[in-house]
């Protein structure tokens, strides 16, 4: 029955998708908003507005620091953070209170059933729906969930959301409190309720649904299906757990809250930040490595590979294009480097054997690299200036040299190198189509393929013509690019 209902339904397209989506979190924000303001009034909301909002752009940057190796799309961030502030907390209220009520008309306890609710419901319920942000950015944008870091700051930005319009609700509702019972400043709920949430343990909601994304970015770079399924529960439900132990906290005595906050939320908290920094350099280490094996081919200059594991380094590259060509240049070494990056982990998730091999390694590798040679003459100079400046290289490389011709030895890794321009007319060009490959600009771009009768590796690349030291060059358009073979000669099936 599946089977045919694939065949006469076709699959939605991505824009469908993407306006299903953002109609979807409109629709709950609208919804979340007014349920919010009727619950805390229009005085309590906004007061609760302004004090949740303080630690969001901390929380932000801090995720967003982690996965700058190889940065997410904001519009990708942007949704899980929106996906968390508005569908996940309103299925969360929803699904809570009606399971509260349940537990109360059965039990005829209302003090049971909210102490179970909390303890019990809450968990499951909030981090299955901050989850589904996960699972649908895994299902349908796998290019760019490459491993735990991903996992890290997609749960992040959406844990972030959701507690933002907890915090809301919290510091509404204790601001209300404090109007009706005109409280002083010192003895208030609403400050109470500030210093543990927001003083205390901004933290916690990230710190539950990072574990869930560490189980989806393992999931991403494993080639057997059972750890594709089992890793996700399992980071799923170790969040449930921590969730229910930290709601369940002030149950454990007069000092169970600050026992387990001390004993238990900062030691894991302390614990994901050295992994997150960890994780960020061996990312990083992953870029080095695998774009050696292009720069060994012809395909980076030589100072490019150290400067692209540099985040200083990157940085500097981007105010120096910016210093010389304006914003634009800027974006153009932004988007270098992300696609530098992107095509570093592609290779080092398809050689150790993610999701079998990468089924798409050989279309996308032709993707970055068609991209990378476009914006090269206006990055290359700029990363190799930032290397030279950052001391990743001797003091007395000059990066306006011609570049070395690529290493012989890159043969042994299976990354052919560019070749001439007059080896590659009359050869189809996959780009635009078949026939004789483009000749425009200075010379054409390179192809994956060596010259006839030469070991990969040992053409020299073209030309990069530059009206300056840090003026915007025009790059040389490319002429046909093939996908490249991975490490150990294995064929990408």
């Amino acid at each position: 029955m599946y089977r045919a209902l694939q065949l006469v339904l076709p699959r939605p397209s991505g824009t469908v998708r993407t306006c299903v989506l953002l109609a979807l979190l409109a629709a709950t924000g609208v919804a979340i908003l007014e349920l919010v303001r009727e619950q805390t009034g229009t005085s309590g909301f906004f007061v609760g507005l302004g004090l949740a909002l303080l630690p969001v752009p901390p929380l932000m940057a801090a995720f967003r620091w982690l996965g700058r190796a190889a940065p997410a799309p904001w519009s990708q961030l942007l949704f899980c953070f929106g996906w968390g502030a508005c569908t996940a907390a309103l299925i969360a209220i929803l699904a809570n209170n009606f399971a509260t009520e349940w537990i109360a008309a059965a039990t005829t306890d209302a003090s049971a059933a909210d102490h179970l609710g909390s303890v019990a419901i809450a968990p499951v319920v909030e981090e299955s729906a901050k989850a589904a942000a996960l699972l649908l950015v895994f299902s349908f944008r796998r290019r760019h969930f490459t491993g735990p870091a991903d996992g890290f700051v997609v749960a992040g930005f959406t844990a972030t959301g959701f507690a933002f319009t907890e915090n809301i609700l919290y510091l509404g509702n204790a601001f209300v409190e404090d109007l009706a019972d005109r409280s002083g400043v010192l003895e208030s709920v609403t400050m109470a309720t500030f210093f543990v949430r927001i003083v205390l343990s901004p933290f916690a909601h990230p710190l539950f649904t990072v574990l869930t994304g560490l189980g989806f970015g393992v999931a991403a770079v494993s080639a057997r299906r059972s750890r594709r399924i089992f890793l996700p529960l399992l980071g799923l439900a170790l969040a449930m757990g921590m969730h229910a132990l930290w709601n369940g906290s002030s149950q454990f005595g007069e000092h169970g809250f600050y026992v387990v906050y001390s004993c238990v939320m900062v030691p894991v908290f302390g614990l994901l930040v050295w992994l997150a920094v960890r994780i960020r350099r061996n990312r990083l280490r992953a870029v080095e490595g695998e774009l050696a094996l292009y720069a060994a081919a012809g395909w980076l200059g030589a100072a490019e590979v150290p400067a692209l594991a540099s985040m200083p380094a990157r940085s500097l590259a981007r105010a120096l294009a910016r210093r010389s060509g304006g914003r634009a240049a800027g974006r153009t070494v932004a988007r270098y480097e992300a696609d530098a990056a992107a095509l570093a982990l592609l290779r080092n998730r398809a050689r150790r054997g993610g999701p079998v091999r990468e089924r798409d390694f050989a279309g996308r590798e032709l993707e970055l690299l068609h991209r990378l040679w476009q914006s090269r003459a206006t990055a290359g100079p700029a990363l190799a200036r930032a290397a030279v400046m950052e001391e990743l290289v001797p003091p007395w490389f000059d990066p306006l040299d011609p570049e070395p011709d690529p290493d012989p030895a890159a043969a042994r890794t299976d990354v052919p190198g560019p070749r001439r321009a007059d080896q590659d007319r009359g050869a189809p060009d996959p780009i635009r189509g078949t026939g004789p490959g483009p000749t425009r600009g200075t010379g054409p771009g390179p192809t994956l393929e060596p010259a006839p009768g030469a070991a990969p590796g040992t053409a020299r690349e073209p030309g990069l013509r530059r009206s300056g030291p840090w003026s915007s060059a025009t790059p040389a358009g490319p002429a046909s690019i093939r996908p490249c073979v991975l490490p150990g000669g294995d064929e990408v099936r």
